[in-house]
């Protein structure tokens, strides 16, 4: 029996995976796409908009959502009975595209398909991991090599990079193909060294391609081939334990290093308005990741607010149920030790 193709899409916080299988979703070519999205805050952001698509080749009985945890954490719990479930339907899907949480590492995720009740049915046809190609331009994985040696100086059980470093790497070492994303924000010279920071964590076989707000073709993300569960990809703590001749020791993937909390409010009286408040809060407080949906004042259409860094996208998906609620939803991310109160008494102002 031939096994059903599985994608697994992972990228750190805002690299806009969501975006890529959006399109991917609209260019389907006839496939019957099953959708695994799992997010790290208690709102289930990029699963709504998804399901705003209104697409055949995906609706909403073919979303499911993984909220509030990391589908890495969680294959047990969470993942394997999800893929059961799909599995068990009676129309199968031409293939099932799994979008990671930011924070996830996809290396635990595809030996999760060696399960016997999962490998006789499906293969990982590849890992595509977005890079978001102003945020690494801008030094947000870089690491202060002189910091770091301070660090594991003063601790001797300290084997690692900053927890961001090491997150963006392992993503990048498990990737059958990188998608540099947002890639018309920098000149080519700029993206020319993007990709030499990347190409230093990357398997010799590895392809970049880069991306910008259109998107990709299905072509490029479907139909790697790559049989991912096969390899023997590790993390980085996975690495670090084989290279000092302990095999292959499964690493406890927690998220002590990040937070998240969840905020409502009530209408909004001005959408570029509350951009900018968001904006500036994000750069106070060191905010990696916030999204959600606001309700804008006498607008009968509800805002989709996607912020990363400086940088806050909003537009305006569909129009409010009449049996929903209109409450404006965010959640926030980042490192950490986030101020909460500061942050909601920021946004709230």
């Amino acid at each position: 029996m031939e096994k059903i193709p599985a994608t697994v899409i992972t990228g750190f916080l805002g690299a806009g995976k969501t975006t890529l299988i959006r399109n991917l979703i609209t260019n389907a070519n006839g496939r019957r796409i099953a959708l695994i999205v799992n997010e790290f805050g208690d709102i289930g952001v990029d699963g709504d908009v998804l399901k705003a698509c209104g697409n055949d080749a995906c609706t909403e009985d073919d979303i499911v959502e993984l909220a509030n945890g990391c589908i890495c954490c969680t294959v047990a719990e969470d993942f394997i009975p999800t893929m059961e479930k799909i599995l068990a339907r009676p129309e199968k899907p031409d293939c099932i595209v799994i979008e990671t949480s930011g924070l996830a590492l996809p290396q635990p995720l595809v030996r999760a398909f060696n399960w016997p009740e999962i490998k006789t049915q499906v293969t990982v046809d590849g890992v595509v991991t977005l890079v978001d190609a102003a945020a690494v331009a801008d030094g947000r994985f870089a690491v202060d090599e002189v910091a770091l040696e301070a660090q594991r100086a003063a601790d001797d059980a300290m084997d690692h990079e900053t927890p961001l470093a090491e997150l963006f790497e392992d993503q990048i070492a498990c990737a059958d193909l990188i998608v540099v994303s947002k890639s018309d924000l920098l000149d080519d010279a700029a993206l020319e060294r993007v990709e030499a920071t990347v190409r230093e964590d990357t398997r010799p076989a590895t392809k970049i391609v880069r991306s910008q707000q259109n998107g990709l073709p299905s072509e490029i993300i479907l139909g790697l081939s790559a049989a991912a569960e096969d390899d023997n990809r590790m993390s980085h703590h996975e690495q670090h334990h084989f290279d000092a001749g302990e095999g292959l020791v499964e690493h406890e993937h927690d998220h002590d290093d990040f937070e998240s909390f969840a905020l409502t409010l009530g209408d909004v009286a001005d959408a570029g308005a509350f951009a900018k408040r968001i904006t500036d809060t994000m750069t106070a407080h060191d905010i990696l990741r916030l999204k959600g949906f606001v309700s804008i004042k006498d607008k009968p259409m509800r805002l989709v607010v996607q912020a990363v860094g400086p940088r806050v996208d909003t537009y305006f998906d569909r129009e409010w149920a009449a049996n929903e609620d209109r409450a404006s939803r965010l959640v926030v991310i980042g490192e950490a030790g986030l101020d909460q109160a500061g942050i909601t008494a920021a946004l709230t102002a």
